[in-house]
Formats: structure tokens, C-alpha cells, sequence
């Protein structure tokens, strides 16, 4: 058996934790910036507000239902990810984490346990010890866990916890769950197979393996396999290192100063670097881009990018900053004001077994030592104590005039109670 852990409107939830207040209030976050909305609770859905809606768009409908709105805060968010994943940790013999508010659990060879007891008991202690609710389906396939923990949100009877295996549940579900609300199935398979009539997940599950091949490749036939009870996607507790990793930023307000957008270039290329030292690998090419603000059409519009390859693959600070500020001194054109950045790191390969020369050996290996200790220092202090100086001292600046605070991760926002 596999299990889905589904942290409902997790963004919301978070919120709604320090602020009891919130329960059965709309409320809404906001992407960087305040610019859309991403992420709704169920009253904010109910109101038609849609995903990546504008804000400027609902001030009407923010104002007329008393919506709260809130900007992202991604240290208290992933802050709490972290606390529900450690519970599951506890219960499961290993966790597959899909994302920030996603995780799967490796069921198989746990023998003579009450599934949906413990799918419900697991719901329970998470919300208990963490104040998120948190969906749990258990079913024979991770598509079908994923099915079941969508159960979960909508029927408030299940109490947070699904165990779907039964063959003539399965169906019964199967033939009321939408084809394109099934993992797996994109947006552009969807509006195709509803033209072959195929309208639910059932109808899916009923077509010919041959047929699903033919039309969707391999990608398609696992989720048929997956909706017809067939384990066919494999379970992966170790996170796949990416081939690519971008940081980037949309800035508050344009920056028309070359040593204010280097600064900020330094910063994405410095969580880059670190990015790369997480799942230790190296990266042997860096991409610089630079945009204007293209809904300013009355102004000059630039997209500046450029690619440099490294003389060695490396996961050095220092070496990726220095080559980011030299691609963006070759795109930078003084008198137009940017509105966005980033740093890609590309040709990625593992650290273990990657050939460097000779002559630059014993450097790599002290850059290797002095970023381990610069790490260990950063995490230390749950922050960034030690950044290079090019990087500056500031924050990256944006619109966050809604932002709660960091109430588990800054000492200076900690919660206060007065008795």
C-alpha cells in the first residue's frame, strides 16, 4: 500500500495557525510582490476567485466579503513542511517528499495494520502537533492515494483519512472523478480525451493498453496501470538531483543601478551554489538574464541574457558569483530599468567520481572545505550569517505590505502572549 499526506490549502493553513481568528474567514496569499493570488481557502474558492488571479482584479470582491489577504511567507511555510514531514517520518518506513505540502508514504510490507485507522489516526496527530490539517488517503497505487486524499477534502465525514482498496469503491469513485483532476493526465492530454469521450477517470481505466500507449507514450500507460490498481511509479525517498536549478527574482521596483542588480544576481547565484551543495553535484555552465517590465509597453523593453561556461564544474560560492557578475556586466544597458533577474546553473553531475584538473584540484578542495563550513555556519544560525560582500547585506527587495510574521523562524517575530 502506498499513502498521500495532503496538507489542505497549506499556505492558508499556515496563516491560520497563529491567527485562530482566521477560521471560516476568506483568506487568500499572494505571489512575490503581492501580484497574484496563490493560494485560496475554501471560502475564497467558493467566492470564484480563481488560481493566479490579479489582485487589482478582486479588490472589489476583498472588500465586500472582508477577504484577508496575505503575502507569501516562505520561512514560516517551509518551516511547517519541515514539522509535518518529520511526524510522517515517525509512522512510515520511508516518505517520498513531492512537495512543499505533498508527500508520499511506503506502505508495502507493513503487515496486519488498520489502514484506515491509521490514515485517520496520522491526520489527526499532524493537526494536533502542527495545527495543519492534513488529508491522508491510503490505496493500492499512488495515483489511487492521491484519489483517495482528495476524498478526504471533500467529504469532511472521513475525518481526514481514506483507505480506498476495495475493487467496487475504487469504481465508484473512478466514475465520478474528473479526467483532468487525475495525476498525471495534462492539460493538454484532457481537452483530447474528452474528445474521445473519455470524461472520467473510469473511462480512462476502461480503455485498451494498446490504445493509451498509442495516444499518451509510456507516461500515459503508467497512470492507466496506477488506475487500474497496477503499481507503476516508482518510489523515490531519495529526492532526484535536478539537472538544472534557477533562482530569480520579480523586483518591487525597476532597478536602473548596475551595482543594485549585481547585488541581487550575487544573491540568486549564491542560493544557486547552495542548491548545489544540497544534493551534491557541480555544474560546469551559468545563465545570467536581465528583463524589463513588458507590461510597460510605452517604455524600451530588453531581454538581456548570456551563458558562460566554468573552466572546472564546481559548487563554490565563490566561482559561481564571480562568473555571474561578469555575465551580467556583458547584458547590463545603463538607462533601462529591470524588473526581473536570475542565475541557472546547467550541465549539472554529481560531485562524487567528476574529473577535475590537476592544477586546480587543490583549490577546489579548499573552496570544497571553506563552503562546508559556511554552510554549517548558515544553517546554524537558521539564517544567512556569513554571505560575500558582493551579495550586500539588504534583503532582496519586494512588495510584501501583507506579510505575516516569521513567527517559528525569527526571534525579533516571535509570538507574544500576555496573561
Amino acid at each position: 500500500m502506498f499513502a498521500l499526506a495532503d496538507c489542505n490549502n497549506f499556505f492558508v493553513s499556515c496563516e491560520r495557525v497563529f491567527r485562530p481568528d482566521l477560521e471560516g474567514r476568506p483568506v487568500a496569499v499572494l505571489s512575490r510582490n503581492d501580484g497574484c493570488v496563490i493560494a485560496r481557502s475554501n471560502e475564497v474558492k467558493a467566492l470564484g476567485v480563481k488560481m493566479g488571479e490579479p489582485l487589482f482584479k478582486i479588490q472589489e470582491l476583498v472588500r465586500k466579503h472582508n477577504i484577508a489577504i496575505f503575502s507569501s511567507n516562505m520561512a514560516l511555510y517551509a518551516d511547517f513542511s519541515r514539522r509535518v514531514r518529520s511526524i510522517l517520518r515517525e509512522v512510515a518506513p520511508q516518505i517520498e517528499v513531492y512537495s512543499i505540502d505533498e508527500a508520499f508514504l511506503d506502505l508495502r510490507g507493513v503487515e496486519r495494520m488498520e489502514f484506515d485507522t491509521f490514515a485517520k489516526e496520522l491526520s489527526a496527530r499532524c493537526r494536533r502537533l502542527t495545527g495543519i490539517p492534513v488529508s491522508v488517503g491510503v490505496a493500492p497505487t499512488k495515483t489511487l492515494a492521491k484519489i483517495a486524499a482528495q476524498l478526504c477534502k471533500s467529504y469532511p465525514k472521513l475525518r481526514g483519512g481514506c483507505f480506498m482498496h476495495r475493487p467496487e469503491d475504487i469504481t465508484k469513485v473512478l466514475k465520478k472523478f474528473p479526467i483532468e483532476d487525475v495525476w498525471g493526465i495534462g492539460r493538454r492530454s484532457a481537452p483530447r480525451l474528452k474528445e474521445a469521450g473519455i470524461l472520467t477517470a473510469y473511462d480512462f481505466s476502461q480503455c485498451s493498453a494498446e490504445w493509451v500507449q498509442r495516444r499518451m507514450g509510456i507516461t500515459g500507460l503508467r497512470t492507466w496501470r496506477e488506475l487500474n490498481g497496477i503499481p507503476a511509479i516508482g518510489f523515490e525517498s531519495v529526492a532526484e538531483a535536478r539537472q538544472s536549478i534557477c533562482n530569480s527574482r520579480s523586483f518591487a521596483n525597476e532597478i536602473y543601478d548596475f551595482n543594485d542588480l549585481s547585488e541581487h544576481v550575487a544573491k540568486f547565484a549564491t542560493m544557486t551554489a547552495e542548491k548545489l551543495r544540497e544534493q551534491n553535484t557541480l555544474c560546469s555552465r551559468i545563465t545570467v538574464f536581465a528583463t524589463t517590465n513588458r507590461f510597460h509597453t510605452d517604455e524600451l523593453q530588453q531581454y538581456g541574457h548570456i551563458c558562460l561556461p566554468l573552466l572546472e564544474p564546481t559548487d563554490s560560492t565563490l566561482e559561481i558569483v564571480r562568473t555571474a557578475r561578469e555575465a551580467l556586466s556583458e547584458i547590463f544597458v545603463r538607462g533601462i530599468g529591470y524588473k526581473k533577474a536570475g542565475v541557472i546553473a546547467s550541465d549539472i553531475i554529481p560531485r562524487q567520481g567528476a574529473h577535475v584538473s590537476m592544477f586546480s584540484a587543490e583549490q577546489n578542495e579548499r573552496h570544497h572545505r571553506l563552503m562546508q563550513a559556511v554552510d554549517h555556519i548558515n544553517r546554524s544560525s537558521n539564517g544567512s550569517a556569513i554571505t560575500l560582500a558582493s551579495a550586500g547585506l539588504g534583503d532582496i527587495k519586494s512588495n510584501s505590505q501583507h506579510r505575516s510574521p516569521r513567527y517559528t523562524t525569527n526571534w525579533d517575530e516571535i509570538p507574544v502572549v500576555k496573561l
